[in-house]
């Protein structure tokens, strides 16, 4: 016969994002590329059942991807039989491959007795339907459970004298005595089973690499054989015991008692030696490229690709690709109580090792500590000390699982005191940097938890809170604030927290540690409308979220106006986020026509006033949202707001007139367009990130003016004082009292008796 030459594809395909395994890429790499031809002869018989022969028919659809089908070179063709043959197409009614594994997917399961010789006797008389007359290789891969109802030996014989070469290929239990009568010599090299579908393409690669019908093998890959066991299952005999019975005897009118054997009948799995075959090719993962904890996924022989956990991913081999880059002091308070348990413990000490190596570089500006508590406080490593990832991990490695109860108050009270001790993040730079404390817990707190949560905020420290979603009802108390919360909802999503938690952090760095008194000013009028306000109150919700509400951090004021301007609440109304969420929900609608001015004028009066709670030296911003309608009254309120060290954003939705708008912002970098009320949310993180860089801005601690009374305001040695008239205090509030004497009157002595 001639050969048939296993060619490598070329070029090798691009893997789809499910990549195939090595295996399979050896399966697409051998090509069988010569004339021959390929009859598929599939048992449909009810010994089979449809379950195997949907297998049968997988296994087909696996051996055509190593085949090059076309009418010049390989033809394939199938027969189904149970009672009877069943031709389903043959050998020249498929153009290629997945024509031909497209017909195999439709075959249907017909049912019926296993009637073998009686398929084998349909191939002698009819030939291979569509096929080349035996001009070309002829070979017959029979799938079938080896139960014949009728002899097969006769009729295969035939079939391999005439020079077919026969694979039998056992499915489900099969009875492998009928399939080794089947198949061709030397059988152990032509029996395979269709349950193990690479195990049985490997088989059949091999004994055609080592036949004259195949003569290459993929560079890189080769087919071993090992020894197995092939199972099938069996109905078998066995003694179950003895009876009493009673037999005759010669003599007449007589019997005799006896004991009779009986049997059981049982099905059991009897096991055959055998030889499998796998196919190995060089792994490219062998080399372990995937650093950081990343799998590596192999991409055929030579390409691989890392798969890489949250906070890395730098590089194709998992390097940190997040970065804390803020310059702040970071604490971690870890729980060690037996309400976390020691797994939840071990847990928080590979989140923390995973945390260091993601985020933490030897230039980060950063200073780390970590303290756990229980019944009592340790500090094992105090913020600051160590500055290389590899000691900070290791120290992380000495921490040990404390138990005892669970005293979250009084773990913020003793690191609010003791936490933060640190060398500076560079030694020529002495800045205060901003104070982080991250609450790692999984368990309630035994001791009252609010109030500690208030001193440590109170002392100017940052809180996050990270634990599970059980836990969100308390973690927000401890915070403060809903976004500065973390929950996960299983042990492996606490892995997957690590970007956010990384955010949340570096927020700090930004308006979370900026004193600043903020305004919105919400047009209210009917031209905005009902709906479209609820979406302006929304809207300042959200924002308020991205500060931290208190009375030496950020204050938020609200008015809104209409034809007049209203007060919803004053700077300083409001010192927790929930108090100032619940005020903002409860602002009214008014109706009617809309004057800007008028709500400008109101702020400057009446609203960013000492009086009404604006700060000395405080950045000030103002941001107004309107439709742009009743704007033309606003242009001079906005300079006198300005003049007085007020920012004014204007935030214009809409169709609006932008050269209004300008004049009253005064410049672009003051004017937000959007383009309509559903986009608003979408600008939030910009609206607020300007907010954020003007209020790092220096700040005239004399505008607006800090003093009473008409005070003069005078700078004085990066501080201020007033220089009051007819009044005294450091802001002129209190009035001088008058020396008053009584005029017209004279002393007199009493007259002596």
């Amino acid at each position: 016969f001639p050969a048939l030459l296993l060619l490598p594809t070329s070029p090798l395909p691009l893997p789809p994002a499910n990549s195939p395994s090595p295996n399979e890429y050896f399966h697409q790499l051998m090509q069988c590329s010569a004339s021959v031809d390929i009859l598929l002869l599939l048992d449909g018989s009810y010994s089979i059942g449809k379950g195997s022969f949907e297998r049968s028919k997988h296994f087909a659809g696996k051996l055509c991807d190593a085949l090059d089908i076309n009418p010049d070179r390989v033809r394939v063709g199938v027969i189904q039989f149970s009672s009877t043959p069943q031709l389903e197409f043959p050998l020249d009614s498929c153009l290629t491959k997945q024509e031909v594994k497209e017909k195999i997917k439709k075959i249907v399961f017909r049912g019926g007795s296993t009637e073998t010789g009686l398929a084998l006797k349909y191939i002698l008389w009819k030939g291979f339907p569509g096929g080349r007359n035996s001009s070309v290789p002829e070979i017959l891969i029979i799938l079938s459970d080896g139960k014949s109802q009728g002899n097969v030996a006769i009729p295969a014989k035939q079939l391999k004298d005439r020079g077919t070469t026969v694979f039998a290929v056992g499915v489900k239990f099969p009875r492998w005595e009928e399939l080794h009568t089947l198949a061709s010599e030397p059988t152990e090299w032509h029996m395979l089973f269709a349950e193990h579908v690479d195990d049985a393409a490997n088989g059949l690669y091999s004994t055609l690499t080592s036949s004259t019908l195949c003569s290459a093998v993929s560079p890189g890959c080769k087919i071993e054989s090992h020894p197995c066991e092939r199972k099938t299952l069996e109905t078998v005999k066995e003694l179950a015991g003895n009876y009493m019975c009673w037999k005759g005897s010669k003599r007449p009118n007589a019997v005799h008692a006896s004991l009779c054997p009986f049997y059981s009948w049982k099905r059991v799995l009897i096991k055959h030696p055998a030889r499998c075959y796998r196919a190995t090719c060089a792994d490219p993962c062998d080399s372990q490229p995937c650093h950081n904890g990343g799998t590596c996924i192999p991409e055929g022989l030579e390409r691989y690709h890392c798969v890489c956990p949250v906070g890395f991913g730098g590089d194709a081999s998992c390097a940190p690709k997040l970065s804390l880059e803020c310059s702040v002091d970071l604490l971690f308070l870890v729980d060690s109580s037996s309400g976390t348990t020691l797994e939840g413990f071990l847990r928080y000490k590979a989140f923390l090792k995973r945390f260091i190596q993601a985020v933490l570089s030897k230039d980060s500006p950063a200073n780390v500590g970590v303290a756990q508590y229980s019944n009592e406080v340790q500090i094992p490593i105090k913020v600051g000390e160590y500055k290389d990832v590899l000691s900070l991990m290791k120290n992380v490695d000495t921490m040990r699982f404390s138990g005892g109860g669970t005293f979250t108050g009084k773990a913020l009270r003793y690191v609010t005191q003791h936490g933060f001790k640190s060398a500076p993040a560079f030694p020529d730079v002495h800045d205060d940097l901003p104070c982080v404390v991250i609450l790692l817990t999984d368990s309630e707190s035994q001791d009252p938890v609010v109030e500690a949560a208030k001193h440590t905020r109170g002392r100017g420290l940052f809180l996050i809170g990270v634990g599970n979603d059980f836990l969100r009802a308390e973690l927000d108390e401890v915070t403060g604030n809903p976004k500065r919360t973390v929950v996960y909802s299983n042990p492996q999503d606490l892995f997957n927290k690590i970007p956010e938690l990384q955010k949340k952090i570096c927020s700090v760095d930004n308006c979370q540690s900026q004193s600043l008194d903020l305004v919105f000013a919400l047009d209210a009028s009917a031209g905005v409308g009902r709906e479209n306000f609820l979406r302006l109150r929304n809207f300042v919700s959200s924002s308020s979220l991205q500060f931290n509400i208190n009375r030496d951090i950020t204050q938020i004021g609200l008015v809104v106006y209409s034809s007049r301007a209203r007060t919803a609440f004053a700077l300083d109304a409001h010192v927790t986020s929930s108090a100032l969420l619940q005020a903002i929900s409860q602002v009214p609608f008014l109706g009617g026509s809309a004057s800007t001015g008028r709500a400008l004028l109101h702020i400057h009066d009446d609203v960013m006033t000492v009086p009404k709670g604006a700060r000395p030296g405080v950045s000030k911003t103002v941001v107004v949202i309107t439709d742009g309608s009743g704007t033309e009254d606003a242009i001079v309120p906005a300079q006198q707001l300005r003049s007085n060290g007020v920012s004014v954003f204007i935030v214009g939705i809409g169709d609006v007139r932008r050269d209004t708008l300008l004049r009253i912002a005064s410049s672009p970098n003051y004017l937000i367009h959007v383009s309509s009320y559903d986009d608003l949310q979408n600008y939030k993180d910009f609206i607020i990130e300007r907010i954020c860089e003007e209020a790092k801005r220096l700040v005239n601690l004399c505008k607006p003016n800090p003093c009473l009374n008409e005070g003069v305001c005078v700078l004085r040695n990066g501080s201020y004082r007033c220089e009051c008239q007819g009044w005294e205090g450091p802001h002129c509030e209190s009035s001088k009292p008058q020396r008053r004497c009584l005029s017209g009157l004279r002393a007199s002595t009493p007259p002596l008796e």
